[in-house]
């Protein structure tokens, strides 16, 4: 009895966070730009700095202080360069900041040095980097639009949604079983048919992209998306640890809820920067 009521109260919690949470997400991408970047801005620091304790777990001491610093830098700058009140020319900043790294860990005196160095970086470019490329989708016009932001995110949650009712009703093909064992060929193909389905109507609705630009960002999440939750799956396996955090009751942590979108947006930006 003890334990249908756990799995209840576990279950509602989770379904009250995530309800809380699409909220939250829906309203500060829709209601403005500032609250959109405040949004990710939030994430993008509270997800780099999940990692850094994650990667911890087996004794690497990545510089918390600078990585955090420099993937608020990227971020914000990303963003001021989108909205043209920062000259693009100061992203080159970026870079000898980004080597900075190398010059910290010398005075440090941490064991590892140069594993310390990578995770800190890697740190930034998995997270601060496609957060920062959002900004690129916000702005595919002169000024901010909501539609292609949140038009990925339900793309993102299509894929989700497709791969779990297929694989639970006809998986049977293992898809990278020594990562994650319980996904299956059939559900990335029910969720990548599905995302397709969704894109296609969102075309109907989110009037800022053409049709074939959203069947095309639909095929790269459904395709890409999953692979993303591998990698994801991939780092914590490899650290020995079920959930990247515990920040959000019943789901896990930052790099949980949105390892798809960490390597979709890249692909994403590339194709409709091309096409």
């Amino acid at each position: 009895m003890s334990n249908k009521l756990s799995t209840l109260s576990n279950l509602n919690q989770r379904i009250i966070v995530g309800v809380l949470g699409a909220a939250v997400f829906v309203g500060g991408i829709w209601f403005s730009e500032w609250t959109y970047f405040l949004l990710f801005l939030g994430l993008t620091l509270l997800g780099i700095s999940e990692f850094y304790t994650l990667v911890g777990v087996q004794g690497m001491r990545p510089n918390k202080p600078l990585g955090l610093l420099l993937g608020f830098v990227f971020f914000s700058s990303m963003f001021l360069v989108q909205k043209e009140v920062m000259p693009p020319e100061l992203l080159y900043l970026s870079l000898p900041l980004l080597f900075l790294v190398f010059i910290a860990e010398m005075y440090r005196k941490k064991p590892q040095p140069f594993t310390n160095i990578a995770f800190t970086i890697t740190g930034v470019i998995y997270i601060a980097v496609p957060f920062g490329l959002l900004h690129l989708l916000g702005y595919l016009g002169e000024e901010y639009s909501w539609q292609p932001i949140l038009g990925l995110l339900l793309l993102i949650w299509a894929a989700d949604t497709g791969a779990y009712i297929a694989g639970k009703n006809f998986g049977k093909h293992k898809l990278f079983e020594r990562i994650s064992p319980g996904k299956t060929w059939e559900g990335w193909v029910g969720g990548t048919l599905l995302t397709v389905l969704v894109g296609y109507g969102l075309s109907y609705l989110f009037l800022d992209l053409e049709v074939y630009q959203w069947v095309g960002v639909a095929v790269i999440v459904g395709v890409i998306g999953v692979l993303g939750d591998l990698s994801e799956s991939m780092l914590k396996r490899s650290l020995g640890v079920k959930d990247s955090g515990t920040l959000l009751p019943g789901h896990g942590g930052i790099l949980d809820r949105f390892d798809s979108l960490l390597l979709v947006v890249p692909f994403v930006v590339a194709f409709l920067k091309i096409f």
